[in-house]
């Protein structure tokens, strides 16, 4: 399978090779050329078998120069750092509602989901190019995928990683996870603003010949662990057909039977995965994308215009404070026919102007598939009260989002198809929130704050949360954005 460029669909490589760059030349996202379909006795098999092999069986479809059995390793390995017996277990809350939750890796967030597999497919991908020059990856986050990056390549061979976050952008536990990080490979930093600024100065980089040419001479070359590196993306994928599955094995659901899925997002990587198992073949009814105050992706699936041009808040989702939706690019490319020039057009003047408008045969094209609300403040703290007083059930801020927009969407539209809240972080990432919202009183010392949710709610904290507190500080710099290339440029001349 060749892999093509949104800004220019002439250019194409092998899967390998889209992994080891991460971003085309042209600053455009790798996809697919072509969309691999699964049967229904696909499905069937799938049913059968582990999440591991679940994992290698949907990769195998998209990434053909690696083997099945190579996968499988990769896979096994991956999900083998996971505590309990299901990486991503589906758990039942409410009739014809479930909980997805993707966060018993070892940052206790979904993107462990991807970033435990990454670094196998990177490895790899340099083996299978012949790539003799060391890999510097680039990383600017929201929150969760710094510290997953981080933990997934720690020392791995030929590769070194940076990861950029907002120095008020943050929560305590994810700042203080990152700050911690172990690894000969590795360093952290923080921005004076937001992640979009954050994105931005790391993308730049990425487009930035002079910066290339000197890091060339010191034998590296670039690429990025965020969500536009495809090989990040494309193990995204099998949790959404992982969960029909279980729907399945659960008798909930016969197989054609479609399933809705409510999905937290700011930079849209997560439920575009969704999106493409669906044009794998996944029965689905609606895709919900659901936003906190930095409502911009809202807006954009209601009116088919994309606009940044707006007040930025900061709130208790902070991975979802984004203005700028990288992963948005691969949608348009997808759904204006692979119209590639069309495409720069519209990324071009995103960056010029802020904004950009779709035609209406296109968003009425999305609007088919896509559904979008967004919560307040307010609304994510009644959700988490709610959900634990009725149900037991404890949610992070974030999930408390999707929850929060799903009902509201669920009352609007009276659809009654079942439904996948997928979760995205432990309520222990978020912990003084969480307990707020569920007591009405706040602690702001994050680790009193996780010992009293503990005794409200029984809830169980992950094992790679406990002992955080007393891990060595090894990463305090903050930095101005226009200083990102020449921290990137100071860590390469000290190694």
């Amino acid at each position: 399978m060749k892999y093509i460029s949104t800004r220019n669909k002439n250019y194409s490589c092998t899967a390998a090779e889209a992994i080891r760059d991460g971003l085309a030349n042209d600053g455009g996202l790798f996809v697919p050329e072509t969309i691999p379909s699964l049967s229904k006795a696909d499905f069937e098999k799938l049913c059968e078998m582990s999440y591991e092999e679940r994992a290698a069986f949907v990769l195998s479809k998209f990434l053909d120069d690696y083997s099945y059995d190579e996968l499988l390793g990769y896979t096994k390995n991956a999900y083998g750092r996971f505590y309990g017996e299901d990486p991503c277990p589906l758990v039942n809350v409410d009739e014809n509602l479930y909980v997805l939750e993707l966060w018993h890796g070892p940052t206790c967030a979904f993107k462990d989901m991807a970033l435990t597999m990454l670094p196998h497919l990177l490895v790899g991908a340099r083996k299978k190019t012949g790539e003799t020059s060391k890999t510097l990856i680039l990383v600017a986050t929201s929150g969760d995928t710094g510290k997953a990056a981080l933990e997934g390549f720690r020392d791995v061979e030929g590769v070194d990683i940076i990861v950029f976050y907002p120095s008020q952008g943050v929560s305590d536990m994810q700042k203080l996870q990152m700050r911690t990080q172990q690894g000969n490979n590795v360093y952290v930093c923080a921005i004076e603003g937001n992640f979009d600024d954050a994105q931005s100065a790391v993308k730049t980089i990425f487009n930035d010949d002079e910066i290339k040419a000197k890091l060339l001479k010191k034998n590296y070359k670039l690429s990025s662990a965020n969500s536009i590196n495809w090989g990040r993306l494309a193990p995204q994928i099998a949790y959404y057909i992982s969960a029909y599955c279980d729907l399945l094995n659960f008798e909930e659901i016969e197989f054609g039977d479609k399933v809705n899925f409510c999905v937290p997002s700011g930079n849209f990587g997560n439920i575009l995965a969704g999106y493409y198992a669906y044009k794998m073949g996944l029965p689905v009814n609606k895709f919900i994308c659901a936003s906190n105050s930095n409502k911009v992706l809202t807006d954009f699936f209601k009116s088919g215009t994309y606009d940044r041009n707006r007040e930025f808040y900061k709130t208790m989702s902070p991975s979802m404070d984004i203005l700028i939706s990288s992963n948005l690019e691969r949608l348009l490319f997808d759904i204006s026919n692979h119209n590639d020039v069309l495409t720069k057009e519209r990324m071009e003047k995103l960056k010029k102007e802020g904004k950009y408008t779709i035609s209406k045969e296109e968003l009425a094209e999305i609007q088919k598939i896509f559904a979008a609300g967004f919560t307040t403040e307010e609304e994510t703290k009644a959700a988490i009260f709610s959900e634990n007083d009725f149900d037991g059930y404890v949610m992070d801020t974030h999930t408390a989002v999707a929850m929060s927009t799903y009902d509201a969407y669920a009352q609007e539209t009276e659809d009654e198809t079942p439904a996948v809240i997928v979760s995205t972080a432990s309520a222990y990432k978020f912990p003084s929130d969480v307990l707020e919202a569920i007591t009405g009183e706040r602690e702001n010392d994050a680790f009193k704050a996780t010992e009293k949710l503990n005794e409200e709610t029984a809830l169980e904290i992950p094992e790679p949360l406990k002992g955080l507190k007393d891990r060595e500080v090894r990463f305090s710099d903050v930095i101005n954005k226009a200083d990102v290339a020449k921290a990137v440029l100071d860590y390469i001349d000290r190694k």
